[in-house]
């Protein structure tokens, strides 16, 4: 089998750099490519790119701007492997990454797989509490960092692989973003191929982003999973509206304090302490334990309010989501 590894990159050249460096120190001796694309960046990273060409087998596009999932499908067309593994641009690479996805492979081959992520010591403190939001059985369910008990399990673009048979039966990504990933997997899944988890091929996901760019991240999160459910409805769970409620549950809690109801904000308060707890324990830092506090309550009050948002939109003003949110869409050439 040989591996093709498809990044995109939109105005990073200091993330591609450590990315790369990272695939330098792979343990993995067999022969694959790394496939490059610029996404119209206005700071572009060929370079960089240049510099890793006698080391790596790297190869370098520069595209007009339409999206990463564009930019990653434009990738697997130019790609040379059979199966394709695609990372986004702020990931490291654990040495034995490839050498786990080749086991995987050979004991129960999958056409696409996704794999966790995690936190390096050397990460922010900030980073670290934005890993534990996405990744915690507590706020997630875990889906992002390891589990796979909720359904099927959906790949996540910034580590994921897919066949090249199924790239091209199903023509890669759509033109959303945030939402391209699991509208992916489900028409993949609705083609006959399969999805699975490869739990020990996971990278280090950096999210080199601010709380304020995490709030718009989670936001648009939100807003696209009633356009998915609108898309496929027999693949919508209850579970997508838990931040919706919990946030509408908070309210409530706090209205009826002043009547000397306090159970609901009881209940509230023991759910942080055990946030607190979990995020001081995995860290080892009570100020990332707090700090992941932050990034819970930004994550849950974003994903809520955006998907509360797009549900009235969509599902109840029966709206086109690329008129309802046309932020959430890249116009892509044909």
């Amino acid at each position: 089998m040989f591996f093709s590894i498809i990044i995109p990159v939109y105005n990073r050249p200091e993330e591609i750099k450590e990315l790369l460096d990272s695939l330098l120190a792979s343990n993995y001796t067999k022969p694959y490519e790394i496939v490059v694309v610029e996404d119209g960046s206005s700071i572009p990273c060929q370079p960089i790119i240049d510099s890793f060409s006698t080391q790596l087998n790297i190869s370098y596009y520069f595209k007009e701007n339409s999206g990463p999932g564009d930019s990653r499908n434009f990738g697997m067309r130019k790609a040379q492997g059979d199966y394709f593994l695609i990372f986004d641009s702020d990931c490291i690479i654990p040495q034995n990454y490839l050498l786990e996805v080749e086991a995987e492979l050979e004991i129960e081959f999958v056409d696409c797989f996704g794999g966790p992520d995690a936190a390096l010591d050397s990460f922010s403190k900030i980073q670290k509490a934005i890993n534990f939001a996405m990744t915690s059985f507590l706020t997630t369910g875990g889906i992002r960092g390891g589990s796979e008990k909720i359904g099927k399990f959906q790949p996540r673009s910034f580590n994921m692989g897919i066949s090249k048979k199924a790239f091209e039966a199903s023509n890669g990504f759509g033109n959303i973003h945030p939402g391209e990933d699991p509208d992916l997997s489900i028409r993949l899944w609705k083609m006959g191929f399969q999805t699975r988890l490869f739990p020990k091929a996971f990278v280090y996901h950096k999210r080199r982003i601010d709380w304020q760019k995490f709030s718009v991240q989670v936001s648009k999160f939100g807003k696209a999973r009633p356009i998915l459910d609108s898309w496929y409805p027999e693949y919508q769970k209850p579970t997508f509206l838990f931040p919706t409620l919990f946030i509408l549950g908070f309210v409530f809690s706090i209205a009826v304090l002043p009547f000397g109801f306090v159970f609901p904000i009881a209940c509230y308060s023991i759910y942080y302490l055990l946030l607190f707890i979990s995020a001081t324990i995995q860290s080892k830092s009570i100020e990332i334990g707090f700090l992941a506090l932050i990034a819970v309550t930004k994550q849950f009050w974003g994903y809520g309010l955006g998907f509360l948002q797009s549900f009235i939109k969509i599902k109840c003003l029966k709206q086109q989501p690329q008129k309802a949110f046309p932020e959430l869409f890249f116009k892509v050439k044909s």
